[in-house]
């Protein structure tokens, strides 16, 4: 296959590995096909609507690794869903009567992209997968590989999606200071809301790094510092269904003993009840783009935070969430080790003609490989049943 026109794109929510995969597809591609034009679509998909690109000169190509040490997206993101064709037209993206899948399409093939590297989640890369299908009808081949980014962790059938592990670590850092404000009032409760709309797993990850941080301080209770008002007293992930009442009382146990309560809340835990609530009784539930419970219009946290304060007799109630604190980070090391791996993958993908997502297929014994498009999909539920998550619950006094 001849290829003389690589793009890029990053899409979706940020996740603390686009800037780093980015640099490592640049660097890959200078080493092994250094004649070859990369490109990176600006903003995602909203670049290929409105055919706004960078090209990377020789500068970027030499100095690409400098993209590791950031996070964010050097070319940007945005949250274009190209079905969406009402909001598309109300964005001035497409016009009235346009097929969104068809201009985008038309785009590529305009702009001579023989491959197309997507770095986003599930949507973001079967949208590829369309847009190639669609092109290979008109006798246009266009391969797409893709690279799995989303802090939820939740793609299936992907073992580790990138970003996720260091979003988890960064959730943990925010959580002590956050957690350090439980003496700022008498009978305090906070409420650490966690990104994760349907999957509870960066909630937990999130929570096991704090614990294991929390397990190897060096304490001094005769001077107030106490492991018990630092350490966590409740998780709660979309896939546990949370009784109200019973976590209310355990939790004002915990309260009259130490004077505190720390929870790790995922922001979808009990959206479900919330929403059913809300629309019983009239009220319509906003949803962006792609469906979903715009969850900043419901506020969980908040939620919560009047529901649990009220029953354990808080006199002070405090919600933070970490989600961009963590989401925007630099990778990590154990990121980027996972990042650079896949980049390889995707390029040698790339240049064999071979499409799909890059990843540790769990349904193939977790073989690092591109899986097939029609395989992919979002919203992998969390296994709340895992040894490691229920150790962690009974670590807290949750099980």
């Amino acid at each position: 296959m001849t290829i003389k026109r690589v793009a890029m794109l990053t899409a979706g929510g940020y996740a603390p590995c686009l800037s780093a995969a980015v640099g490592d597809l640049i660097e890959r591609y200078t080493e092994v096909l250094p004649d070859v034009e990369l490109i990176g679509y600006r903003h995602g998909y909203h670049g290929v609507l409105t055919g706004s690109y960078t090209v990377f000169d020789e500068e970027t190509r030499t100095n690409a690794g400098v993209l590791r040490g950031f996070g964010g997206s050097p070319i940007g993101n945005s949250r274009v869903k190209l079905t969406n064709a009402k909001n598309l037209v109300e964005r001035g993206l497409v016009q009235e009567g346009d097929n969104p899948l068809e201009v985008a399409a038309n785009r590529l093939k305009e702009d001579g992209v023989d491959v197309l590297h997507t770095i986003g989640g599930d949507d973001t890369n079967t949208t590829a997968a369309d847009l190639a299908a669609y092109l290979h009808e008109q006798g246009y081949e266009l391969t797409v590989v893709g690279l799995p980014k989303t802090i939820d962790n939740d793609i299936v059938p992907i073992r580790q999606s990138l970003g996720a592990q260091t979003a988890a670590e960064q959730a943990s850092i925010f959580a002590r200071n956050i957690i350090a404000e439980h003496g700022s009032n008498p009978r305090m409760l906070i409420v650490h809301e966690v990104m994760g709309r349907n999957c509870g797993w960066l909630t937990a990850a999130a929570a096991r790094d704090y614990m294991t941080w929390h397990g190897q301080q060096t304490w001094l209770p005769q001077a107030g510092l106490t492991p018990e008002r630092w350490a966590i007293h409740g998780i709660y992930v979309p896939e546990v269904h949370i009784d109200l009442d019973a976590e209310a009382a355990r939790l004002k146990q915990v309260m009259d003993e130490i004077g505190c309560v720390n929870i790790f809340l995922s922001e979808g835990a009990g959206v479900d009840d919330i929403v059913q609530q809300l629309e019983a009784s009239g009220q319509e539930v906003a949803r962006d783009p792609f469906g979903h419970v715009k969850l900043d219009t419901i506020n969980p946290g908040s939620y919560f935070a009047k529901e649990f304060g009220a029953k354990i007799e808080a006199e002070k109630t405090m919600v933070q969430k970490s989600g961009y604190f963590s989401r925007s980070a630099a990778a990590n090391d154990t990121d980027l080790a996972l990042i650079k791996q896949m980049c390889d993958v995707a390029v040698d993908a790339a240049r064999a003609g071979t499409p799909g997502v890059v990843g540790h297929d769990e349904e193939r014994g977790d073989e690092l490989r591109v899986i097939e498009f029609p395989r992919i999909a979002g919203h992998k539920a969390f296994d709340a049943s895992q040894d490691w998550f229920q150790d962690l619950l009974r670590q807290v006094g949750q099980a």
